[in-house]
């Protein structure tokens, strides 16, 4: 690929992530399973790396696409939704996107949901036709519709977008939902879903050219080990022959697993990295099928 500009070559890669918000402590609690650290500077903006020469920028969450597209930053840890609204608004202007999702991060799960008040029916997404529709994020909502072939007014609003329809503003909203409670409260319910997002990382459209791209895969890489063992465990135990085929049956998240004969008899014992959740029923149904002398381990961190 080509480099993603003509500027001199670093050596140093900068992320930026959201300097405060909800997404903030996970984003840098993930960059530090990967094996980086920082030293702060005391404008608490710029973070120099330690461990590894990659610094840290901590901003706000809206300006990270922009900050990649202009090469401020190389990475960033940002909302699928500020992304994607980011891209919309560019792509209405005929500018090439900010930047693109390079993989999700399983963390800051939201979603991008139509909402009407209660007690109007809802019939299907035609009914917003000649609506005025309060949102936050402007392109994607009229990239959605313009796709629905939907003619709705698109109200935008920087905050309190769910308030607008009982100020009159609006007759529906568009807005990021988690739990819902704040449309319960202002006697709304959500209707329609336009996106469902989470944490990602986020990048150039085009390689860099130096040595940034052997960092960037270098951190993709610990990420991918970090995220797939988040909850992942370490099975051990031990079962005749006979038993194993119906045991594995009850592991079907589990990678294939290491057999070891024990004492040349017809025990083996086994064990196996399970990439869902070890409850006590599952303990209790492996020992019912057979399993002995149970063990689940923690999993620091691996490397494919």
């Amino acid at each position: 690929m080509s480099p993603i500009s003509s500027a001199a070559p670093r050596e140093r890669l900068r992320i930026a992530i959201q300097k405060s918000g909800r997404l903030a402590e996970p984003a840098r609690a993930l960059l530090a399973s990967c094996g980086l650290s920082w030293r702060e500077g005391r404008d608490r903006l710029f973070c120099h790396g330690e461990s590894l020469p990659v610094d840290l920028l901590l901003v706000r969450d809206d300006d990270i696409p922009g900050l990649i597209a202009e090469g401020v930053c190389d990475l960033g840890i940002v909302g699928r939704n500020v992304l994607d609204e980011t891209n919309a608004g560019r792509e209405a202007l005929g500018a090439a996107a900010a930047a693109r999702e390079l993989r999700p991060l399983g963390f800051g799960d939201c979603r991008l949901d139509i909402a009407i008040p209660d007690g109007v029916e809802w019939t299907g997404p035609t009914q917003l036709s000649g609506l005025r529709i309060a949102t936050s994020y402007p392109g994607l909502l009229r990239r959605w519709l313009d796709g629905q072939g939907i003619d709705a007014g698109v109200v935008t609003l920087s905050g309190s977008v769910e308030i607008a329809p009982r100020l009159g503003q609006a007759d529906a909203v568009c807005d990021l939902v988690s739990s819902g409670a704040t449309l319960a409260a202002n006697r709304l319910r959500p209707v329609l879903t336009l996106l469902r997002s989470e944490a990602v990382l986020a990048g150039p459209l085009r390689a860099f050219g130096d040595a940034r791209d052997e960092l960037a895969q270098m951190l993709q890489r610990r990420m991918d080990g970090v995220l797939k063992i988040r909850d992942s465990r370490l099975l051990m135990f031990q079962a005749t022959r006979s038993a194993v085929p119906g045991l594995l049956a009850l592991l079907p998240d589990a990678e294939p697993p290491t057999v070891m004969q024990v004492d040349g008899k017809d025990t083996l014992a086994l064990q196996a990295l399970c990439h869902g959740a070890m409850s006590w029923q599952r303990l209790e149904d492996l020992k019912l099928a057979g399993a002995r002398g149970l063990m689940v381990l923690p999993i620091e961190r691996t490397l494919a």
